[in-house]
């Protein structure tokens, strides 16, 4: 069977006959086409029998907007958000500012978008919190790229691990610009002291897409490190989060 990343963006409609687009709505009392609601039984089916595998982006993706106009052919307004951000996963992540420039997304639309964005943070958040972090270093990296990896704009968040290495914390210290976000190690160190936090993690994205750290990056580090030391307190690493990879300092020597 293929996988649903092996697939062309857009493949033969299943539903035929003239679509209905954004801005041809069905009229109040109106009946939804028949081919376009055999056309979701169908999806329906082959996602419960098949899951994800079994559908390309943007199918998937208008399976997530039926929910958001169940009177509509969601197929144009699938493969617009798709012709935008790339990628179902780009789609789901992109801001809501952003979303709204599209043609035909309202907020029905976005609301549904953010909230797929929101339940996959939330479980994967759930496989790494309060368990150790050594033994779910996959499932971490995981929940990483998830939160980080599709960002437009860099984020600083410091992982806080107590002395048998649970991860207890998830803060967000810092929001920046496309290439540059503030970090103050006296804020990091802080909170560690208010959590009673033995270790840390930091973690931050490259919204380029490449992970390779910058001078700039290998200095804050540094000085973070140097912080901690000074209150007990050990930096076991620092993740650089790239689009599909990501740079260990610990992995990499930098650390």
């Amino acid at each position: 069977m293929k996988r649903s990343d092996d697939l062309p963006l857009f493949q033969m409609d299943e539903a035929m006959g003239p679509p209905l687009t954004p801005q041809t709505p069905l009229q109040k009392g109106q009946r939804l086409p028949s081919y376009i609601g055999d056309h979701r039984k169908r999806l329906r089916d082959r996602f419960l029998h098949g899951g994800a595998e079994a559908l390309p982006d943007y199918e998937m993706l208008e399976l997530v907007l039926f929910r958001a106009n169940a009177r509509q052919d969601m197929k144009p307004l699938a493969r617009l958000l798709l012709e935008k951000f790339g990628s179902f996963n780009g789609v789901i992540s992109a801001p809501p500012e952003r979303l709204a420039q599209v043609k035909g997304v309202g907020d029905a639309v976005i609301c549904e978008l953010k909230l797929i964005e929101a339940a996959a943070q939330r479980l994967s958040r759930s496989r790494v919190m309060q368990r150790p972090v050594l033994s779910s270093w996959d499932a971490l990296l995981d929940y990483c790229h998830t939160t980080m990896s599709h960002r437009e704009t860099e984020q600083f968040r410091v992982l806080y691990l107590d002395r048998k290495n649970i991860l207890v914390a998830d803060e967000v210290q810092g929001q920046g610009t496309v290439d540059h976000v503030p970090v103050y190690p006296r804020e990091v160190v802080k909170k560690a002291l208010e959590l009673n936090a033995s270790a840390l993690i930091l973690v931050h994205n490259h919204p380029s897409g490449d992970p390779t750290p910058s001078e700039a990056d290998i200095l804050m580090t540094r000085q973070i490190e140097a912080a901690a030391k000074a209150l007990g307190i050990t930096l076991h690493d620092h993740l650089v989060i790239g689009k599909s990879s990501e740079v260990s300092f610990r992995a990499d020597g930098y650390l």
